[in-house]
């Protein structure tokens, strides 16, 4: 069994980008500031840099930093430019596995834009994220470019949180057969919604649950889709007449000129 770590001995883990040398704040203590910080509500590095100052010494030295003035923004731009990402989700995912054991059992896979990431020159941060409802955790999250999506994104994640014997869960997009495969192939179980964009999947399913003893809208469903069937069947009848009216009229016509 790993061993239990605290948030901040997990950011410790990180590996420092910067110069050993004119290094002024610990680089624990300035992602515990803007953790600390974004759960407070701070949507910016500048909003982040002034909740630290905002609170005196005895925060700063309760995060674990030795000067009295917590980093400016552009301090944090630099760092968080440099950080190795891949590392600094090493260390969430340490720190988050106590609870991979918790009694959790589902997970919904979702994507999002970051809050905040939007702008005119520079395209919004997209995520795809493992979400365990019942922990209220977010087990993973990866980054999904403009050279994949989130079907091959969800591929990788899959290597990356626990599926035995857990429902993994999410929208039309990720009813795919090489996902659905590889969740089974971790012994784990998949439910995915079926959508007009996949017809004859959806057509299969429907008409295995319109039989009988299946579903109790089996009866309703055989009903509407026969009712369907006729009204396309009258539709074509109809138009056929119309068409052979039309070519007697035009007959007629012809003979009286």
């Amino acid at each position: 069994m790993s061993q239990v770590v605290s948030l901040w001995e997990a950011f410790a883990q990180v590996p420092d980008p910067r110069d050993s040398q004119g290094r002024r704040h610990p680089l624990p203590a300035v992602l515990a500031l803007t953790a600390v910080a974004i759960l407070s509500g701070a949507r910016s590095l500048y909003a982040i840099a002034q909740f630290g100052r905002d609170r005196g010494k005895s925060f700063a030295a309760a995060l674990g930093f030795t000067r009295d003035v917590p980093p400016c923004c552009a301090t944090l731009h630099y760092l968080f430019a440099a950080l190795d990402r891949k590392a600094f989700e090493r260390a969430i995912r340490r720190w988050t596995s106590r609870w991979d054991a918790a009694g959790w059992e589902s997970v919904s896979l979702d994507g999002k834009t970051l809050r905040g990431t939007q702008g005119h020159e520079v395209p919004g941060v997209h995520l795809l994220a493992a979400y365990a409802h019942e922990a209220k955790l977010v087990l993973d999250q990866i980054p999904v470019d403009a050279k994949t999506n989130e079907h091959k994104a969800a591929l990788e994640m899959l290597n990356l949180i626990p599926l035995e014997n857990k429902l993994v869960m999410g929208d039309a997009m990720f009813c795919q057969r090489d996902l659905s495969q590889k969740i089974r192939k971790k012994r784990g179980h998949w439910l995915w919604p079926v959508k007009a964009n996949q017809p004859d999947l959806l057509e299969t399913l429907t008409d295995a649950f319109a039989t009988d003893g299946v579903s109790p809208l089996g009866a309703k469903a055989r009903r509407r889709r026969a009712s369907n069937r006729r009204g396309h069947h009258q539709s074509a009848r109809s138009h056929r007449n119309t068409h052979v009216d039309a070519q007697h009229r035009a007959a007629g016509l012809r003979r009286l000129a």
